[in-house]
């Protein structure tokens, strides 16, 4: 009798710290979120090299050179735009750090290609807006179209 006591209470015991276990991982994904996997680096091929009288071409003058915070917490914030994509959200690694309960750890991500930015969604909770149609995959941005994140509404200017 006394062996299927210990045994039951052994069970029990195993069973409330899973139980902990699992609350703690709980709260450690809402409070620091999940990493996006990586892929793979592609290998870098040599680039040809380009005869000396060829000139580089001249930088788009109607490109975006800055995203401007219009509404929020971050009102008249400015983030001069290089050819490095820019990260919105909650992680402090990120570029525009955001303090807002409706976003998500890494809410979103501007990304520059071809003399263009492309808004992504990083599988937010309350999701992107661009000029508020929801984000569901790379979408260019124009200049002075409202991009919405949370409760922060920013755009590209030049």
């Amino acid at each position: 009798m006394t062996a299927v006591l210990f045994l039951l209470r052994a069970i029990i015991l195993v069973l409330l710290w899973g139980f902990v276990i699992a609350a703690i991982v709980a709260v450690r994904h809402d409070v620091f979120g999940t990493r996006p996997a990586r892929a793979p680096a592609a290998p870098k091929q040599p680039r040809p090299s380009a005869p000396r009288q060829q000139r580089q071409a001249k930088p788009d003058k109607s490109a975006a050179r800055k995203l401007v915070v219009t509404d929020g917490t971050l009102a008249g914030t400015t983030v001069t735009l290089t050819e490095q994509p820019v990260t919105i959200g909650r992680a402090d690694d990120s570029t525009i750090v955001l303090t807002d309960d409706f976003v998500s750890t890494r809410h979103a991500r501007l990304v520059p290609a071809e003399g263009k930015w492309l808004l992504e969604d990083l599988g937010s909770t309350n999701g992107t807006y661009l000029d508020r149609r929801r984000v569901t995959s790379p979408t260019p941005v124009p200049l002075g179209v409202p991009i919405r994140v949370g409760k922060t509404v920013m755009e590209l200017r030049k």
